[in-house]
C-alpha cells in the first residue's frame, strides 16, 4: 500500500490507494529445487491450482516462493533439484526458488528483499535474496528477474505450508525432562567455521555406529537449504534424515531464539523411533555465528544434546573451540575434522586439548570407535 495526498491543505484526509497486483498463469516449464521441492511436487500434480502474483504491492517475506529468470549467469552456474541433482543453469531458463536470508563467511551475506526487482541466487539449494556482503574470493552472484510469487487460493504461497513436518509450539523445557518420554542419545557436530569437516565427520560418525549395530537418526538444525548433507548422511546409513527444510524453513539465519528451540526439539522428537538408537545432528557455520552461540547457552538445546563432537581445521581452532564449548557448559566427547588429515595438526592438537581424545575423521568409521564416544552405551 502506498498513501497519496489528493489536496495539499493540512485538514485533507490522506486516502490510501491500493496498488496494482497482477496475477498470471505459472509457466509450463519451471525447474524446481531442493528447498522448494514439496511445493514443486503439488505444483506438478496440481498445476490449476496455483499463480503467479506480481506488482509493486507484492513485497517477499522470508519462505516465500518465487518464480525467477536467469538473466546472468555468474557466480552459481547451476541448481540443485529436490532429487540434489546439480542441474545446469541457462540464461532465460526459469526457476523456482524460496525467498531467505544467507550467513556463509566464505561465501555471502544476504538478505531477503523487499520488492520483486531483480536480485540473486545466493544458494544453489534454491535461494533467492539479495547479495549485501561477499568474500573476496567468490565471484558476483547469478542475477535473477522475478516474475511473480507462486500462489493458490489461500494466498502467496511458502514452504512452510508444504513442508511435512511441524515444530512444536513455545517450550520452556524438553518435553522428555521430568517425564517418562523416551529420548535417544543425541550428539551434535559442530565447528570451527565453515569448511572445517563438520559433514564429513558426521557421516563418518553416522558410518561407524550404524555399523556397529545401532539404528541413527540424522539431522541438520540450522544452515541453508541445500540436498548434499542430508544426502550424505542416508549415503552413511542413518535410518532417517530430515533438516530444517522439511519443517519449511529455506534458511534458518536471522531466527529467533524461540523458534530455534522448537525446531531443535521438534526435529530430534521426528528422529525418534522406537528403534532409535542414537540421533546426531549438525548445526551450520561457527560456533561465534549468532545464533549458534545463543543456541549453545541456552538450557533447552543443553538438555537436548548429550555431548558434542568438534571439528577444526587446525589445533589452535581446536582449543578455543573446546574451550569455548565446556565454558558453555557442553559436554565435547572429541575434536576431529579437517586438522585430522594432517598428522603434524594432530599431534598439536593432542598436546594441547587435555582430556578431549583427538581422533581422525574416517577413524570415526570404525565400529568400536564410533561406539566408544556414546554416554549411554
Amino acid at each position: 500500500m502506498t498513501t497519496v495526498s489528493l489536496d495539499p491543505t493540512p485538514t485533507q484526509q490522506l486516502e490510501s490507494i491500493p496498488l496494482p497486483v497482477t496475477h498470471a498463469s505459472v509457466p509450463h516449464r519451471v525447474q524446481s529445487s531442493y528447498t522448494t521441492r514439496f511445493v514443486g511436487a503439488a505444483l506438478a500434480a496440481r498445476p490449476a491450482d496455483f499463480h503467479l502474483r506480481s506488482g509493486e504491492a507484492v513485497v517477499p517475506r522470508s519462505g516465500d516462493v518465487v518464480i525467477a529468470r536467469v538473466t546472468e549467469i555468474l557466480n552459481h552456474r547451476r541448481v540443485e533439484t529436490p532429487e540434489s541433482r546439480k542441474a545446469i543453469l541457462f540464461e532465460g531458463a526459469l526457476i523456482m526458488l524460496a525467498y531467505g536470508h544467507r550467513y556463509a563467511a566464505d561465501q555471502f551475506l544476504a538478505h531477503v528483499p523487499d520488492s520483486l526487482a531483480p536480485c540473486h541466487l545466493v544458494a544453489a539449494g534454491g535461494i533467492a535474496g539479495v547479495v549485501t556482503e561477499s568474500h573476496e574470493d567468490m565471484e558476483d552472484p547469478t542475477i535473477i528477474e522475478p516474475i511473480g510469487l507462486l500462489a493458490d487460493h489461500n494466498g502467496v504461497v511458502n514452504i512452510s505450508q508444504f513442508a511435512p513436518h511441524q515444530t512444536p509450539g513455545e517450550l520452556n523445557s524438553a518435553p522428555w525432562v521430568g517425564s517418562q518420554q523416551r529420548r535417544p542419545e543425541v550428539i551434535a557436530v559442530l565447528g570451527t567455521a565453515m569448511n572445517s569437516g563438520k559433514s564429513t565427520t558426521m557421516a563418518c560418525l553416522i558410518n561407524g555406529l550404524t555399523q556397529s549395530g545401532r539404528s541413527v537418526g540424522a539431522g541438520k538444525i540450522t544452515g541453508t537449504g541445500a540436498g548434499n548433507d542430508p544426502m550424505i548422511y542416508h549415503d552413511a546409513g542413518a535410518d532417517q534424515v530430515l533438516d530444517f527444510t522439511d519443517f519449511g524453513y529455506p534458511t534458518t539465519f536471522r531466527l529467533t531464539m524461540t523458534e530455534l528451540r522448537a525446531l531443535t526439539v521438534g526435529l530430534v522428537q521426528q528422529l525418534t523411533q522406537a528403534s532409535t538408537d542414537v540421533v546426531v545432528v549438525e548445526i551450520a557455520d561457527g560456533i561465534y555465528q549468532e545464533e549458534t552461540a545463543q543456541l549453545l547457552r541456552d538450557e533447552l538445546f543443553q538438555q537436548t544434546v548429550d555431548q558434542v563432537v568438534f571439528a577444526a581445521s587446525d589445533a589452535l581452532g581446536a582449543r578455543a573451540g573446546v574451550q569455548e564449548l565446556q565454558a558453555a557448559g557442553l559436554r565435547v566427547a572429541v575434536a576431529s575434522g579437517v586438522m585430522t588429515s594432517s598428522p603434524l595438526a594432530t599431534v598439536e592438537a593432542r598436546s594441547v586439548l587435555n582430556g578431549v581424545p583427538v581422533i581422525p575423521t574416517f577413524d570415526l568409521t570404525q565400529p568400536d570407535c564410533a561406539a566408544a564416544l556414546l554416554v549411554r552405551s
